[in-house]
């Protein structure tokens, strides 16, 4: 992990500070503090923070770089949990494969077509805790909203994945609607900011409702909700004072009704059955002074 700046400078400092010469030259006790004996605006102390500054963008840069070899060595294993994934999000609707391969063809397709094709936007791979079943989860996407593929589509993506899958591993694809999320939320508003509705006087938007519409659409695909996130997110929204969460429930999709279950309580986070939330209602958001 890439250290931070203030370690790197002090790392550097503490070296200099630990050379003789340089002791001779400025005067300074080998071994002795440098913010002691350097002004913050002393030509060595910026110095040092261009020299900090710079190893710093190096090493996140070097740690993005190996963050993304890991990823396509573990993508491109096969297999693997994260190849599985991969292969789901490679899946084109109305392609067949080349024959004992793993793969689609395209030939004579056009860009559009095969971008067309690829109706899994979104792919998440677990594994069974009780068993040897490994789950895919999807989702596809329309007009900027994650929505179920088509049962024809989900159909077809079963058929590939059964072909492309290791011998003897068995494979279950979740293709559910967004699990429901309830939020009983209590908001302490500036009151010459936001009305009672929580309206914001200036803009006429809702920007609790905003906030918490933006902060599910940035959450991972089969991402972790967590309640004190969302706290924090909304104690930034301008004419937001203070935000309590007082309830929170989701239920999801029963796959032997084919219906939502029970809503159940969710303490301090909780990860979709589907992959992803829908709020039902910001109706039970109240504003206080």
């Amino acid at each position: 992990m890439a250290r931070t700046q203030a370690e790197i400078k002090q790392e550097i400092t503490k070296a200099f500070m630990a050379n003789a010469i340089f002791s001779m030259v400025y005067g300074f006790p080998v071994g002795g503090s440098f913010e002691v004996h350097f002004s913050l605006l002393s030509l060595e102390n910026l110095w040092f923070d261009i020299i900090s500054f710079a190893h710093r963008v190096h090493e996140q840069f070097f740690d993005q770089h190996t963050k993304e070899v890991n990823e396509k060595l573990a993508n491109q294993k096969a297999g693997t949990l994260p190849w599985y994934r991969t292969m789901a999000l490679r899946f084109l609707w109305g392609f067949s494969l080349v024959i004992d391969q793993d793969y689609f063809n395209t030939a004579g397709a056009t860009t559009e077509q095969i971008e067309a094709a690829k109706i899994v936007k979104y792919a998440a791979v677990d594994q069974a805790t009780l068993s040897s079943r490994v789950i895919i989860k999807v989702a596809g996407e329309n007009n900027g909203k994650l929505e179920p593929i088509q049962p024809e589509q989900k159909e077809a993506l079963e058929a590939y994945i059964n072909e492309v899958k290791f011998a003897g591993v068995t494979v279950n694809i979740i293709n559910y609607l967004p699990d429901r999320l309830y939020l009983t939320i209590e908001i302490k508003r500036d009151a010459l900011v936001l009305s009672a509705s929580g309206q914001s006087i200036l803009n006429g938007n809702y920007p609790v409702n905003d906030a918490i519409a933006k902060y599910m659409k940035e959450l991972p695909f089969n991402g972790e909700l967590r309640l004190s996130a969302l706290v924090d997110r909304l104690q930034v929204v301008p004419g937001v004072i203070d935000a309590t969460i007082l309830n929170a429930e989701s239920a999801w999709i029963n796959p032997d009704t084919n219906g939502y279950g029970d809503a159940e309580q969710i303490t301090i986070a909780v990860i979709p059955v589907s992959g992803y939330f829908e709020v039902v209602t910001f109706d039970n958001i109240t504003y206080v002074v």
